[in-house]
């Protein structure tokens, strides 16, 4: 059976201000990418005193467990966290 489409959002929390957010997105498409996921897609959201949340979405085979990719984003250096925020089903 040939499973579908979900489109994820991960929200990426970097260790301080200072840090290279650029470097953070390449090294994360780059992970997804070689994972499976396609049609990666950044954008920035500012928290608090210059900190700025980096949310990533992307489709993402539905039979693929997303608990793995998770643990390997948050391993990214500079990557305080690594948080699914959104899942859903990707229709059409």
């Amino acid at each position: 059976m040939n499973m579908g489409i979900v489109a994820v959002k991960i929200k990426i929390m970097p260790e301080s201000p200072t840090t290279n957010i650029k470097n953070i997105e390449m090294g994360a498409k780059i992970m997804i990418e070689k994972d499976g996921g396609k049609n990666v897609t950044f954008h920035e959201e500012p928290i608090a005193f210059g900190l700025k949340a980096v949310f990533l979405s992307f489709a993402w085979p539905e039979e693929k467990e997303l608990e793995e990719l998770e643990e390997k984003l948050g391993k990214i250096k500079y990557v305080k966290s690594a948080e699914v925020s959104d899942i859903r089903r990707a229709i059409g």
